[in-house]
């Protein structure tokens, strides 16, 4: 069996004979498993996620949405595995830039993070008008009226609140994330219970019964089932996120491998549990698939009918909630990256410092937040809805993700294939598959998109394109990362 050093590794001697000097930058309470796994889980958002990630797929391949999120649930513990080999032996802050950097050198380490650090922040933006869409459906609930710039003052509120949290301490942003989470969580699947049991019992709106078919790709094609596995599989976004606490906590290469493993097995597990719910909540016929591929919001339709007004109004406080909480994530996420890159060189100085008590890295943390306001607040200046700034900086942040998600894939097997990497050759054959999904997911965010989602892949590949131009025009920046990331142990 693999023995897992469970060592911080800032240095690469074999033995220690003395006590090592404290950190003075690591946080007086450093993560533990289940707060790292809430970082993660916190920026994946179950909650809204299944509210929205569902309805497309079941245009697609109508009632074989469950087993289409299972397709999905392989697909991300392919892209998983890659993570979880790398982290088992690094345990620096910087996710895919410290991954991809120890294992393919450091130009290819800063590329990986800069695509990362892109999907961050695409993403937090992406949220923030997540928050902005959440809210004004909980207002609808409640029957408030609202004026025209709500949309603004909510993103404006959520940037606020998201920065007065990441800037204590990381187990306040934990703690805080757990709890959403499960409150957010056990929301879902009291639902899908009571879905569920009135379905087979025959009390139910939809008559169409417990419909265990929909876990079989039924009538769907094979190419509609991978398309649809594309837009389920956004669903585990940003479950990598904990990799960037990696210094906040004390035994990283143990609590960040259980963190990942553990946020995608528990998204896998609730998604199709949930996803089985909504589809047999509606009705297998083609009148129940209609109504759930054309549904505004599934979580709150369902509440409403199977529960009653009081818990789609519940339900709607929850989800403005977990977009809030997934702002919290990606937020914490891209800072900690912000500042890894900050730390080796790439932006001011100030970004790479961390608060010597708390060690959150608050100059990131600031500095993260302007951007994520400012770029919604561009989209939303420019005359966007706040549905539309959630979908437009998602896709653009997909894009980046794909490619950062690659380089972790192309890093696991470069290690495999080192002498006495304790990796059994067979196994590149799970980053290999990984690849391949990943190829697919990029291609269906490409092919046969309309204005303006055409011009989105080009944003991204200029995002990424630029981190291999700084690394190319600053090689005294790649030679000063492959100089820290030489130190890291692999063995």
């Amino acid at each position: 069996m693999e023995t897992v050093p469970s060592s911080r590794s800032g240095s690469a001697s074999p033995a220690r004979t003395s006590t090592p000097a404290p950190d003075l930058h690591r946080p007086r309470r450093p993560l533990r498993t289940w707060e790292a796994t809430a970082i993660s889980i916190g920026f994946m958002g179950p909650v809204m996620a299944m509210s929205l990630n569902g309805i497309g797929v079941a245009g697609l391949v109508g009632k074989a949405v469950p087993f289409t999120f299972l397709i999905s649930f392989t697909g991300a513990m392919l892209v998983a595995y890659g993570f979880w080999r790398l982290t088992r032996r690094i345990d620096q802050a910087g996710s895919v830039y410290a991954l991809a950097g120890t294992t393919l050198g450091a130009r290819a380490g800063f590329f990986g993070g800069f695509a990362l650090l892109g999907t961050y922040l695409f993403l937090a933006a992406c949220i923030v008008g997540a928050c902005a869409v959440f809210f004004e459906a909980m207002a609808a609930q409640l029957g408030w009226d609202l004026p025209a710039w709500t949309s603004w003052a909510v993103m404006a509120a959520s940037c606020a609140g998201a920065l007065a949290l990441n800037v204590r301490e990381s187990r306040v942003t934990a703690r805080t994330l757990l709890a959403i989470g499960f409150i957010g969580i056990a929301a879902m699947l009291a639902l899908s219970a009571v879905i569920i049991v009135r379905v087979a019992s025959g009390d139910a709106p939809a008559a169409t019964g417990l419909d265990l078919s929909t876990l079989l790709p039924g009538e769907a094609s094979p190419s509609a089932l991978m398309t649809a596995s594309v837009f389920a599989f956004l669903s585990w976004a940003g479950f990598e996120s904990c990799t960037s606490l990696s210094e906040e906590t004390d035994e990283p290469r143990r609590v960040i491998p259980r963190a990942l493993i553990l946020s995608v097995v528990i998204g896998g597990i609730v998604y199709v549990l949930v996803m089985f719910a909504q589809t047999v909540g509606f009705g297998t016929d083609p009148a129940g698939v209609e109504a759930f591929a054309g549904a505004s919001s599934t979580l709150t339709t369902l509440a409403a009918a199977y529960i009653g007004p009081w818990y789609a109004v519940a339900v709607a406080v929850i989800a403005f909630c977990v977009a809030f909480a997934s702002l919290l994530g990606s937020t914490a996420a891209a800072s900690r990256l912000l500042y890894a890159l900050a730390r080796d060189g790439f932006g001011h100085p100030r970004l790479g410092e961390r608060h010597p008590h708390t060690g959150v890295p608050v100059p990131s943390v600031v500095a993260t937040l302007a951007v994520t306001a400012a770029m919604a607040g561009a989209l939303a200046a420019a005359g966007a809805a706040s549905v539309d700034v959630y979908y437009w900086y998602a896709t653009i942040g997909t894009l980046c993700m794909v490619v950062a998600y690659g380089m972790a894939s192309v890093g696991v097997i470069r290690h495999a294939l080192r002498p006495g990497s304790g990796i059994a050759r067979w196994e590149i054959i799970l980053p290999i598959l990984a690849l391949a999904y990943l190829a697919f997911v990029y291609a269906v965010q490409v092919i046969g998109q309309e204005a303006p989602y055409t011009m989105f892949p080009w944003i991204a590949g200029a995002w990424c394109l630029l981190g291999l131009v700084i690394t190319l025009v600053r090689p005294e920046l790649a030679a000063r990362i492959g100089a820290r990331l030489a130190t890291e142990d692999l063995e």
